[in-house]
């Protein structure tokens, strides 16, 4: 089928959101550009105004935040769980005052948040839980995909829900702008459909990893959780982040190019800064490092990766 050349939203694009609401459980499922732009129409269509405030991550990137600022309300940041890197459910707890309307809980790297917890909180003070999975389609928890936890959820192109009011919402509120177009929509069609296969190499490359890396600590995957690996991030243990980033800048002497998936968590970044304390979150940001884990690596790359990072691990 091709394209209608449409500039704003064509028949593909509708075809591309049926498609994507086959992932999460049948849900409505609204096109749109990007995750920001998702995260943002989420908030606004959910009546967030400003004085109120948002539970965010503060280790992630800062598409949550900006979208939270964007809706006019405040961003309020709590601490993540030390070995999934995904949100606390006893610091959200902490940090719900009597402003919070709403919950943003990231899926990071590829692996759930704890939505189970989460959505407890969520209903035992009246609050909107929106989840941000731009980084997670199709992992899951429980056997349940990502984006059927909240009362919406934010893909990369698309915004997910189950009230048919806040679909219809979310649909008035895009504009020309924000739209996805039937070009667009072909190569999201083509992301749909290479998915599964993508993920299912991305989780083999992981398993070889899991399995043979020494010196690092390896990702943590929660009883019942579906990880996709959006990155394989290990912690490069230590004093901090001379050590991570002496091991990263080793690598790639050795031809493996390794990321600092989050170098400065948002709470310590001049247009968000914070004071608060979020130890977990710290930490995190100074020993994590992303090893390529592409479906596109080949197994000579990923026995190159292990023999690199092997080879370092005895210096740490």
């Amino acid at each position: 089928m091709k394209p209608s050349g449409s500039v704003v939203e064509g028949s593909l694009v509708t075809v591309f959101e049926k498609e994507f609401a086959d992932l999460v459980g049948g849900r409505h499922c609204v096109a749109v550009q990007e995750g920001h732009t998702a995260l943002r129409l989420s908030l606004v269509a959910l009546g967030v105004v400003p004085g109120d405030e948002v539970i965010v991550p503060s280790y992630g990137p800062a598409a949550a935040v900006e979208a939270v600022r964007l809706a006019g309300a405040t961003p309020v940041f709590a601490d993540i769980d030390a070995h999934t890197f995904c949100l606390d459910p006893d610091a959200v707890a902490a940090a719900i005052s009597w402003r919070t309307v709403a919950i943003v809980a990231g899926h990071r790297f590829g692996h759930p948040a704890p939505m189970r917890r989460l959505a407890e909180l969520a209903r035992a003070h009246g609050l909107a839980l929106v989840e941000d999975a731009s980084e997670a389609c199709g992992a899951g928890l429980d056997r349940e995909p990502v984006g059927t936890f909240g009362v919406l959820a934010a893909f990369s192109l698309a915004v997910v829900t189950e009230d048919p009011r806040l679909a219809r919402r979310v649909r008035e509120l895009r504009t020309p702008e924000v739209r996805l177009t039937d070009e667009s929509a072909v190569a999201g069609r083509g992301e749909l459909e290479r998915l599964a296969g993508f993920a299912a190499r991305r989780r083999a490359n992981a398993r070889v990893f899991d399995s043979a890396l020494k010196g690092v600590h390896i990702p943590h995957v929660a009883a019942g959780a579906r990880h996709v690996y959006h990155r394989y991030v290990v912690r490069v243990p230590g004093n901090g982040r001379p050590d991570r980033d002496a091991f990263a800048r080793a690598l790639a002497t050795r031809g493996v190019d390794a990321g600092i998936p989050v170098p400065t968590p948002l709470h310590r970044i001049p247009a968000f800064r914070m004071p608060v304390d979020l130890p977990h979150t710290e930490r995190a940001a100074a020993e994590t490092l992303s090893l390529p884990v592409h479906p596109l690596l080949t197994e000579r790359e990923v026995e190159r990766i292990v023999s690199a990072c092997n080879a370092l691990g005895g210096l740490l």
